[in-house]
């Protein structure tokens, strides 16, 4: 059986930036072990596959490790393939996912991922959070374990970020999903906020872009920043660029995407 298989540069322009993704569109769907195998195979943050249903399709993501609940850059990356690939006509894809419908639209050389939103609650005690991290944050949050459960770390500045060397055993001892560290954007630059994401516990030490983070980050820094169109850059060694929208109950991420390779799967 050959398996198409796409490599696609999530949230760049450029190639070899971003965060990428491998992409396999499938007839019908693989047995899981199957599909777990090809995503290890790949050592990929993330590997998505989706069938068709109907007009719209079902995705599914798979870590080096597991199967997760929620992807944005992978999503990204399979609305890329669908668009340039696949239907090229289109504007618009649906997915229907574990996390629900998600959405992307074409917006001029962007793609748009309509998410939903998560709230944040304050944690107080951030005493294994800072030890994991190395440093101690000024805040500690955590989403709504309901939804996606990840803690996040806020910091004063961008640099504190940047110079984060996490220790990753600790990161994956902690009892969430991974952990974000954010803060604002340096004064007079044009971005927002910057953040950076571990998961150690997932197979992804740290994650070079992360549309899934910004369903909490989006909420939470719009309200601080007052204002609901804000531009993000994630500061892992790759880096990449959101342009994020606060929607009340959703989100919208906006990227662009390169595609790198292309080719088959043998099993």
């Amino acid at each position: 059986m050959q398996i198409p298989l796409y490599q696609i540069d999530a949230f760049t322009a450029h190639p070899f930036g971003g965060n990428p993704a491998a992409v396999c569109p499938l007839e019908r769907w693989l047995d899981d072990g199957t599909m777990q195998a090809i995503a290890a195979e790949n050592n990929l943050s993330e590997t998505a596959f989706f069938v068709p249903q109907g007009d719209d399709f079902h995705l599914r993501w798979f870590t080096p490790v597991r199967e997760v609940d929620l992807c944005g850059h992978a999503t990204l990356a399979s609305a890329y393939v669908i668009f340039t690939r696949l239907a090229p006509t289109r504007q618009r894809v649906r997915f229907m996912s574990r996390f629900g419908l998600l959405e992307v639209t074409r917006e001029a050389d962007r793609l748009v991922l309509d998410f939903p939103a998560v709230s944040t609650d304050v944690l107080d005690d951030a005493g294994a959070a800072a030890k994991a991290l190395g440093r101690a944050p000024g805040e500690l949050w955590r989403g709504d374990p309901a939804k996606l459960g990840i803690t996040m770390a806020v910091f004063a500045n961008a640099g504190e970020v940047k110079a984060l060397t996490p220790d990753l055993a600790l990161v994956a001892a902690l009892p969430s999903d991974g952990i974000i560290a954010t803060a604002p954007g340096d004064p007079g630059t044009n971005v927002d906020f910057v953040s950076r994401y571990f998961a150690p516990a997932a197979g992804i030490p740290e994650d070079p872009v992360t549309g899934a983070i910004h369903c909490l980050l989006i909420p939470f820094w719009a309200k601080r920043l007052g204002k609901s169109r804000i531009f993000a850059r994630q500061v892992s060694r790759r880096g990449g660029e959101l342009w994020c929208e606060e929607r009340g109950t959703r989100v919208g991420i906006g990227g662009r995407c390169v595609g790198v390779m292309e080719g088959a799967i043998a099993i």
